[in-house]
């Protein structure tokens, strides 16, 4: 099974430009670092990457045939994401288990969120087969 891991921003996170701007980045990156060899290691992490403060990023408003564009940053920071894993693990138990072995990611309180990925085969047969499909384009053209 793979789940997203979203690390949750903060209003520290938020309000720097750069992650190396928060107290006690320095340290949490070297933890981290070291998280992210044992979870490559065990081969659960599929990928990741954090992302710049919302202030950086724009929302894509749909109504029906409209689209607007709002500039950031948004609102409520503990409702925005920081950064993500995609891990494959056998269960959300070994997720959960994982998650708990994390360091801190931000320098303060903060959270991790974990959030099954729908599977092609989720879907049946039909459906499962045009996601493959896709699936294998999107692997042909990265390589």
């Amino acid at each position: 099974m793979r789940v997203m891991v979203i690390v949750k921003a903060t209003t520290e996170s938020e309000a720097e430009s750069h992650p190396l701007e928060m107290e006690g980045a320095q340290e949490m990156f070297e933890q981290m670092g070291k998280f992210n060899e044992e979870l490559i290691k065990a081969g659960i992490m599929l990928a990741g990457d954090g992302l710049k403060p919302s202030k950086f990023g724009k929302r894509i408003h749909f109504d029906g045939t409209r689209r607007t564009v709002t500039d950031g940053p948004f609102a409520e920071a503990k409702e925005l994401v920081a950064g993500f894993w995609i891990w494959q693990v056998r269960s959300m138990e070994e997720a959960i288990q994982w998650a708990k072995r994390c360091p801190n990611p931000m320098p303060g309180p903060s959270d991790l969120e974990i959030r099954p990925i729908w599977e092609a085969e989720d879907f049946g047969p039909e459906i499962a087969a045009g996601v493959n499909e896709l699936q294998a384009k999107i692997a042909k053209n990265t390589k």
